[in-house]
């Protein structure tokens, strides 16, 4: 069996092969663009495995020695960083390297992604392109106008830009109307986009279908978040945990410990950045039509700020949609407990017979009386709290009185270095 370590680069690739029969190793250099000479080399080499690295242009080698080759191998580049750390570091130590690695069954895998996956990512990258693009000549169009002092609520449309444009002047009035035909071009190219993406939804088997439906059953997840969804993650079972998961997408904090010492970083960013937006964007619409992810980013916000608060609630999102999908059940509300009533009292609350501050004594409104007695609750039930009310209550009589001790047993119990008999 023969290892073929390669290090691909966009104009050139070097290859390193390895027999492990006779002890031989060859390196060969080629330039991507003689596809022949490299196919007619690796059909040499059959029977092979071959590792090469998950970089940007790896997709077209991929193709051409899947049919040929007995095992192929996409490595991580970022688990192999003792190649990008070597001192003495040469596209044939690389390669090198890597068939080295696969000999020894020690490559650490990346996820390749399917076919559909691809077809799904191609136009949901293609998507938020034309989108931001769009933002972008919005942007431009509005600047134009507060400049004259003309500003609009609601989003920019090109008919409403030629409307306003009526009162401009010059170059001024030139430029907004050559950018209202621009956002006319986007707008249609993100139509056309859609509904691509709308006829590969169609073409969906039955069981991408269901995990469709039970996607889109999470608050704020939507059609073009769930696609999103599906081309990066795929299969969910793939990832052991859903803390994996959150660490995959990027959104899991970060932490130093080395001895006694603990610093917390913030999230890693690592993984699809597409994805990481989407569910940060799933989050805030979640947060605005549900009142469960609404009251605990209310909840979070105090204590640790907006920013922080919606990127905890994405990766709760994420969280959810892993274990739905492991369940194979659609997203279910919480029951919410209902507030107790008027009439039946609670722990916290204080009867007015046993209160030492009631609403007719202090003569305040029951609102404020309320409130002080449960303070008073609060802090009767901390520690520093019951110690003071053991004091105060001894103070009283009240407390249990413990027994007195003689003066013998007084003697009995002090040190011998302190006694005077």
């Amino acid at each position: 069996m023969r290892y073929i370590g390669i290090d691909l680069h966009k104009r050139s690739m070097t290859i390193v092969v390895i027999d492990r029969r006779t002890g031989e190793t060859v390196t060969k250099r080629f330039q991507t663009c003689e596809v022949s000479r490299i196919r007619a080399f690796f059909q040499a080499q059959v029977p092979f495995c071959a590792v090469v690295e998950a970089s940007a242009t790896y997709e077209w080698l991929w193709e051409l020695l899947e049919p040929i080759a007995e095992r192929l191998v996409l490595a991580h580049p970022a688990k192999v960083r003792v190649i990008a750390e070597s001192t003495n570091k040469n596209d044939k130590v690389d390669a090198g390297f890597l068939a080295w690695l696969l000999s020894m069954d020690a490559v650490p895998e990346a996820h390749k992604p399917s076919p559909r996956q691809r077809e799904y990512q191609n136009l949901c990258r293609l998507r938020v392109y034309l989108v931001r693009q769009a933002a972008k000549v919005q942007v431009k169009i509005r600047h134009i106008f507060a400049n004259r002092n003309i500003d609009f609520r609601g989003s920019v449309t090109p008919s409403l830009a030629r409307t306003l444009a009526a009162d401009l002047k010059g170059t001024e009035n030139f430029c907004v109307f050559e950018l209202a035909q621009e956002l006319d071009y986007l707008r249609g190219r993100i139509k056309h986009v859609e509904k691509a993406l709308r006829e590969l939804r169609a073409q969906g088997t039955e069981a991408e279908k269901k995990v469709r439906e039970i996607i889109e059953s999470v608050p704020g997840v939507g059609k073009n978040v769930c696609d999103v969804i599906l081309s990066t993650v795929g299969d969910a079972s793939r990832f052991s945990s859903m803390k994996k998961l959150s660490a995959y997408c990027g959104l899991a904090p970060g932490v130093r410990i080395s001895d006694k010492t603990r610093k917390e970083l913030p999230i890693t960013k690592k993984g699809p950045s597409l994805l990481r937006s989407r569910l940060v964007q799933a989050a805030w619409r979640a947060i605005r039509y549900s009142e469960y992810f609404r009251r605990r980013y209310e909840i979070l916000a105090k204590r640790r700020g907006k920013k922080k608060a919606v990127v905890a609630v994405a990766r709760q999102l994420i969280g959810i949609i892993y274990t739905l999908l492991r369940k194979g059940e659609p997203y279910c509300p919480p029951r919410w407990v209902s507030p107790p009533s008027a009439e039946q009292p609670t722990a916290a609350r204080v009867p007015a017979d046993t209160s030492p501050t009631t609403t007719r004594k202090s003569g305040k409104a029951p609102a404020a009386a309320g409130r002080k007695a449960n303070a008073l609750g609060a802090h009767r039930r901390s520690a520093r709290g019951r110690s003071l009310a053991a004091g105060f209550e001894g103070s009283q009589g009240h407390a249990r009185q413990l027994p007195q001790r003689s003066a013998a047993s007084r003697k009995a119990r002090r040190p011998l270095g302190d006694r005077k008999d």
